[in-house]
């Protein structure tokens, strides 16, 4: 079945609403003032104790120093970290190493510690799905570029943000490199065309934003058709 995760709750009512429509995933736009969905790390503290257990909060960052990153995650700040900016693949690797998530991933054997204090030089060393990256999908390249990511999962979207839906015509001619990655799809999704994309495309997940908005603020009964709609689309992913 195809996750959802509600991305850009800042108030207390729309935690009230995904804790009553049950998403899979809720996200936070975390010190990004340019977006009116910006919280602060503070307040996202005060957000999460209000959440229900079984929905895993997301950060969302854009071009954080990777210090900071980190924190959010080894704090217990958000489960998952999706970058949404210019984030590349040396950028990932630093932050994998200064998470402790790592020292729980760790099936057998003893830990080799690096000079930070957290990784680990075994090349199959098992990594909890903490990492997301998001990319801009204007041609097939860019497409194979999110394909070959480090990230745990990928985020497709047309312009980080912009609540427009980009070409998925791209999608369909690549079916075999997405069954190899949790891909999630992203930008001009509403409760309308959910169904008809993860038939279309089969994709592992759906970001929403503006999608479940009226005015730029969350909406309760957008957010609950939203993740009824995934519900009933099912799809193949576990």
């Amino acid at each position: 079945m195809a996750l959802i995760k509600i991305c850009g709750l800042s108030r207390e009512e729309d935690i009230t609403a995904v804790n009553e429509a049950k998403p899979d995933y809720c996200g936070f736009i975390i010190n990004f003032p340019k977006s009116h969905r910006n919280v602060t790390v503070e307040k996202v503290r005060q957000l999460r104790t209000g959440l229900r257990p079984e929905i895993i909060p997301v950060g969302v960052i854009v071009d954080q120093p990777v210090e900071k990153a980190a924190m959010l995650l080894n704090e217990g700040v958000v489960d998952v970290l999706q970058l949404h900016g210019q984030e590349d693949e040396t950028y990932i690797r630093r932050l994998r190493k200064l998470l402790k998530c790592r020292e729980e991933a760790f099936t057998d054997g003893d830990m080799v510690k690096d000079e930070t204090g957290y990784g680990d030089t075994r090349q199959n060393a098992e990594i909890k799905d903490c990492i997301w990256k998001a990319f801009k999908i204007r041609s097939r390249k860019d497409l194979e570029s999110a394909m070959t990511s480090s990230a745990d999962a990928v985020i497709l979207d047309n312009g980080y943000g912009t609540g427009e839906t980009f070409d998925w015509s791209i999608l369909e001619d690549v079916g075999v490199m997405m069954q190899e990655k949790k891909v999630f799809l992203a930008g001009g999704l509403t409760p309308d065309n959910i169904e008809e994309a993860i038939q279309r495309m089969d994709v592992w997940g759906i970001d929403i934003s503006s999608g479940v908005e009226t005015d730029k603020k969350k909406d309760r009964s957008k957010i609950l058709a939203a993740v009824q709609a995934v519900r009933r689309a099912g799809g193949n992913k576990q």
